[in-house]
């Protein structure tokens, strides 16, 4: 038995290539079933993400070409076309690496915690369609508390480092609960869809979402339990917006200095926290020179988010110490459950040979009823099926002059008394 990882990530492979080897949540159950059908392969997980295809499995050594051949050929892709972006991890390395990617520590953002949940639920998956068994289950189990131990022990998730989640993490520190807030993101795009769904995490108390394009901004909205205006609609919605975030691709500013200042006013000068993600900005920087408003831009964020971003290089640090013990533990309790394999085929050759013997014995004595020749059967047919092997190993070691196999033989047949 031998423990692989197998795969491609986003620091091997390009994304037209990860786009071809994903395997769709549908696929799951029949790929794994396929898998299994490989021989040797005892044990199997898939893990799926837009950033990696992994295959885990224990399996014999020799039929990690068989899986690769498998993976290649499921996604219609030819063995030279793939084999390049492709790694392999054997026994405590691929343990190593299963513990890394659960941690975050092989992720594209340092330390994100949405792999945890993606390897939890395809760990899942295979244990539901039958293809889990004991050492792959005690090995994502423990890779599960690793990833927790390295959440609670590390600063490894403390600090934002995407620019949306700044943008929140900011906002929450100036007004501390926001509950009782309004946002106004302005932008449809993929970071203020994030920046809602941070938003929506953190409690706020409700969000307008404004578009050029209000079909985009209704369709995010119907996501995140927003309201949707048009684009035009920004210098009203601004006198109920305690938070604005915009990220759009004009090439013009969308709020001045003009309008900021109604809104201000009608607002009775209650302070508004701006975070123009946008380039070029979405919001003129004059506007920053108005006392009660806190005007953020994408190059602040960054800072902040590089400062944070070494903060949890350091953190991964001591995670990967972490990491290193526990590979070590898991790795003992693998030797001492192949240990246990090992002895119980052991006895179970040993079983068969017995059963054997004794029925040899019993068909002497019912043919001749002689009790002494019937033992004399059992305890001559079981000595020289016991020692045959041993006799076959001690001739080759004597040969060979391999006196450490000589002296463990002549260990095994040695009587009780010597």
């Amino acid at each position: 038995m031998a423990l692989l990882s197998l795969g491609i990530n986003h620091q091997t492979a390009p994304v037209d290539i990860r786009e071809k080897v994903a395997f769709a949540p549908d696929q799951l159950t029949s790929a794994l079933q396929e898998l299994q059908s490989i021989p040797a392969v005892n044990e199997s997980v898939i893990l799926s993400t837009c950033n990696r295809t992994e295959i885990y499995c224990d399996t014999s050594s020799d039929s990690i070409g068989a899986i690769s051949r498998w993976l290649s050929n499921y996604h219609n892709m030819s063995e030279d076309a793939l084999s390049p972006f492709m790694y392999q991890h054997f026994e405590q390395a691929a343990v190593r690496h299963l513990f890394r990617v659960a941690s975050g520590l092989d992720s594209m953002v340092l330390g994100e915690p949405q792999i945890l949940g993606q390897l939890k639920a395809s760990f899942d998956q295979a244990r539901q369609g039958k293809a889990v068994d004991s050492i792959l289950d005690r090995l994502f189990q423990h890779s599960f508390n690793v990833a927790k131990r390295v959440r609670t022990d590390t600063e490894i998730g403390a600090n934002p480092v995407s620019v949306a989640f700044a943008a929140v993490n900011l906002s929450k520190q100036i007004f501390g609960s926001l509950d009782q807030l309004q946002a106004l993101l302005v932008g449809a795009g993929e970071t203020i869809e994030l920046v809602a769904r941070h938003l929506r995490k953190q409690g706020i108390g409700a969000i307008v979402i404004a578009n050029r394009s209000l079909e985009n901004a209704q369709r995010l909205a119907q996501a995140v339990d927003a309201v949707a205006v048009h684009i035009s609609a920004v210098p009203q919605e601004l006198v109920n917006a305690d938070i604005v975030i915009s990220s759009t691709a004009s090439q013009l500013p969308i709020l001045g200095k003009g309008a900021c200042e109604s809104a201000l006013k009608l607002r009775k000068h209650r302070p508004i926290f701006m975070v123009d993600l946008a380039v070029p900005r979405d919001i003129e920087s004059q506007v920053g020179e108005l006392q009660d408003i806190y005007l953020y831009t994408v190059d602040d964020l960054n800072s902040v988010i590089d400062e944070n971003l070494r903060s949890r290089e350091q953190a991964a640090e001591a995670a990967q110490e972490i990491i290193n013990l526990e590979v070590n533990s898991f790795t003992q309790w693998l030797k001492t459950h192949q240990s246990a394999d090992h002895i119980r085929q052991l006895r179970d050759s040993a079983e068969v040979i017995k059963q054997q013997c004794i029925a040899r014995a019993m068909a002497q004595f019912d043919q001749d009823h002689d009790t002494e020749k019937a033992l004399n059967t059992l305890a001559n047919s079981l000595t020289n099926k016991m020692l045959h092997g041993p006799t076959i190993e001690m001739r080759k070691a004597l040969k060979s002059g391999d006196q450490d196999t000589i002296r463990l033989l002549k260990s095994l047949i040695s009587s009780p008394g010597q």
